[in-house]
């Protein structure tokens, strides 16, 4: 059974930090290119950041470089973001995706809520 399972989100003030963590099962993690998106309130999903299957390549979005890092442990079918520096305008439903590198699977997380907010 395939299985995405973000973790890590929460409440935190603007200027703080935090770290989601998504557990990947059920799949060759390697194998997968592996994405963060978010999706806030009456807004589309966007992805945020991307990274390849072995790490070693890493994209992010505009909004979100220089203060987020996507990092990911194949050993442990983990892949992180920590986000630093964050903003009110962070605020929104988390994603975890992971997509093969050679076809059309295509898995999601549930989601795991950030709120930036003093």
């Amino acid at each position: 059974q395939v299985q995405l399972v973000e973790s890590g989100g929460g409440s935190v003030q603007p200027g703080g930090s935090l770290r989601l963590s998504c557990a990947a099962s059920g799949f060759t993690f390697s194998n997968y290119v592996m994405s963060w998106y978010r999706q806030a309130p009456g807004a589309e999903r966007e992805r945020i950041a991307r990274i390849s299957s072995a790490g070693g390549i890493t994209t992010y979005a505009d909004s979100v470089k220089g203060r987020f890092t996507i990092s990911r442990d194949n050993a442990k079918n983990t892949v992180y973001l920590q986000m630093n520096s964050l903003k009110p305008e962070d605020t929104a439903v988390y994603y975890c995706n992971g997509r093969y590198r050679w076809g059309d699977n295509d898995y999601w997380g549930q989601g795991t809520q950030v709120t930036v907010s003093s």
